[in-house]
């Protein structure tokens, strides 16, 4: 048996942030996991959520969340990137990890066109199937969309009125996909882009309320200012609330207790 579980949302939040994505389990951080983990609590990073990119992290992921049940949670999914040839078969063995283990969403899934656009149709057939996982195990959904959002937005909108929800990862998107996303039922996650010098990001989460925000890192890319050229981990995840509140013009205790809500909310989670 699996030694985390789902739980249910608190509707009471303390001063805690839950990192939404991201993946300890890569090996940028296998000398120094303990430590790592250690500095996100510090930071009242209390919990993290990791999304899955193929055959080969599964395991790491899984065991990464056996070590620290109560802080590390896994995700169900194939990465739009590792979309190939062999993608059926891909997904039929992750596929047996369903009955087996208990996974927090169905990600990281959906579309990719910045590295290649050789798989596309294959990375469509990939998301669609995985979005109808998340239908049936009844999880969210987080997604991947880089340079493919007008896609992925047509995509759920014809899969929405079956309770699919979930949340756009590292949202880059116009204002417009903003709201059309919002309207789906989809939350935007926010990360350490929003405290690089990009006036886009900032409009737009200027423009959108904090019910709609989800907060990560996505470690060990995209660190935050003040700590950009470094290593990104979990603990950072406070440079970004605490951004978004100057954006907001609001306390940063703001910021963590509705994001820490709507996280709680999304994925199933007790804060204790």
């Amino acid at each position: 048996m699996p030694c985390w579980h789902r739980e249910q949302s608190d509707p009471e939040m303390m001063m805690v942030l839950i990192d939404t994505h991201t993946h300890l389990y890569l090996p940028h951080f296998t000398n120094d996991i303990e430590q790592v983990i250690h500095n996100a609590v510090k930071n009242n990073v209390i919990k993290m959520l990791l999304p899955n990119i193929d055959l080969d992290s599964i395991m790491p992921m899984l065991e990464l969340c056996r070590r620290f049940p109560s802080r590390c949670y896994p995700m169900l999914g194939l990465h739009p990137t590792s979309v190939r040839s062999d993608f059926h078969r891909q997904l039929e063995t992750l596929e047996s990890y369903k009955g087996k283990e208990e996974f927090m969403a169905i990600g990281e899934i959906g579309l990719d066109a910045y590295w290649s656009t050789d798989y596309m149709a294959r990375q469509e057939e990939a998301f669609i199937l995985q979005l109808e996982w998340a239908k049936i195990m009844d999880l969210p959904v987080v997604i991947h969309s880089r340079l493919t959002m007008d896609r992925i937005l047509e995509i759920l909108g014809l899969h929405t009125g079956e309770g699919l929800k979930g949340v756009l990862h590292a949202f880059s998107g116009t204002l417009k996909q903003a709201e059309i996303a919002v309207k789906l039922g989809f939350k935007l996650g926010i990360g350490g882009v929003v405290t690089y010098k990009n006036p886009e990001t900032g409009s737009l989460v200027e423009s959108t309320d904090l019910e709609h925000i989800l907060l990560e890192t996505d470690s060990p890319y995209l660190t935050p200012v003040p700590e950009r050229g470094k290593r990104n981990e979990s603990a950072n995840l406070i440079h970004i609330a605490s951004k978004i509140a100057g954006i907001k013009n609001v306390p940063v205790e703001e910021v963590a207790r509705i994001t820490t809500r709507n996280a709680a909310e999304l994925f199933n989670l007790k804060i204790h």
